[in-house]
């Protein structure tokens, strides 16, 4: 069905805001206000950092594409604020996008429906002494991945090789996060698997594989340079390629997603196995990124999966929005 882009209104696009990934926001709310200006969207850009959500409303808003990463932006904060608004915004409601952008309660739900993710250890504050610490590798082994359970783009991350490194990565991962999460590391391919739209209409894009110099895919590699090599179409074998949709796409409903998202996985080495280590709800949308690039290999142009993305927007109280999610 073609998009009228005269009944989508004005457009806010959020970009920026107060997370640690402000910087990749701006970016990704650049390209998509472009984007849509070049279709011919009234668009415009929208910081809240630097501005009061309730003047969306004031200015006459109709929707809002969020192009905010990290917390406050992807977190179901901003996005219950537009529900009070009443302004229909991309991306999943405020339940999905709040248990998404945790990782810990992500497993949870996972494992409770049955899909396969990395072993783990959380770690709340009270459990970050050495004694706690050093016991980790015993139960994950070694080598084992320490990140923030509530932040993206790899900050604070480490890659823990030995037990003497433990209390550091501990201690750097806990400066952006009170809760330390302990991943179980999986030897093999990184990839990565694209959504797009909502219940029983969502479907996943083609797979991506990542492969970063030394396996290092952190937060330079990611934005800022040109040395991650991404393969799309993946080359996996075409059944390898079709679980891993299946997977994704089983993972998306089970916490409630719709209208995009993007799922992070390792394929074991030993047994072609693929885990699940996240769901992204406001993917990012930069030169670098890899939803514009899965989107591409099925001939749909980085400026009409933005406006694709835009049409979908919407809201929880809206009559299709729990079915939508439900699927």
């Amino acid at each position: 069905m073609a998009i009228q882009v005269s009944e989508l209104g004005k457009v806010a696009v959020l970009m920026g805001g107060s997370s640690a990934e402000r910087e990749v926001s701006l970016m990704s709310g650049q390209g998509v206000l472009q984007a849509l200006l070049s279709k011919g969207v009234d668009a415009h850009p929208f910081d809240p950092a630097g501005r009061d959500l309730s003047e969306l409303r004031q200015a006459g808003f109709a929707r809002c594409f969020i192009a905010l990463h990290g917390r406050h932006g992807e977190d179901g904060t901003v996005q219950g604020a537009l529900e009070l608004l009443g302004i229909p915004y991309t991306g999943s409601g405020v339940m999905a996008s709040s248990v998404a952008m945790d990782k810990v309660m992500t497993k949870r739900l996972w494992l409770a429906d049955g899909l396969p993710t990395p072993r783990y250890v959380c770690l709340s504050p009270d459990r970050q002494g050495r004694e706690v610490v050093r016991t980790v590798p015993d139960t994950l082994g070694l080598p084992l991945i320490v990140k923030p359970p509530r932040e993206g783009s790899s900050i604070g991350v480490t890659k823990v090789n030995g037990y003497s490194e433990m209390q550091e990565a501990v201690s750097l991962s806990a400066r952006y996060d009170p809760d330390v999460l302990c991943e179980e590391f999986i030897v093999g391919e990184e990839v990565t698997c694209p959504v797009l739209g909502s219940g029983a209409d969502a479907r996943a894009m083609p797979v991506i594989r990542i492969a970063a110099p030394d396996g290092a895919y952190d937060y330079q590699n990611k934005y800022f340079t040109d040395d991650v090599k991404y393969q799309c179409p993946s080359g996996l074998p075409p059944e390898e390629e079709a679980e891993i949709q299946r997977i994704v796409l089983a993972a998306y409903r089970s916490l409630g997603c719709r209208g995009w998202g993007r799922a992070d996985l390792m394929i074991r080495a030993s047994d072609r196995k693929a885990f699940l280590l996240e769901m992204n709800t406001s993917p990012g949308m930069t030169s670098h990124s890899l939803v514009p690039m899965s989107a591409r290999a099925t001939g749909l142009s980085y400026e009409d999966l933005c406006l694709q993305v835009l049409a979908s927007a919407t809201l929880d109280s809206a009559p299709d929005a729990a079915s939508q999610a439900q699927g």
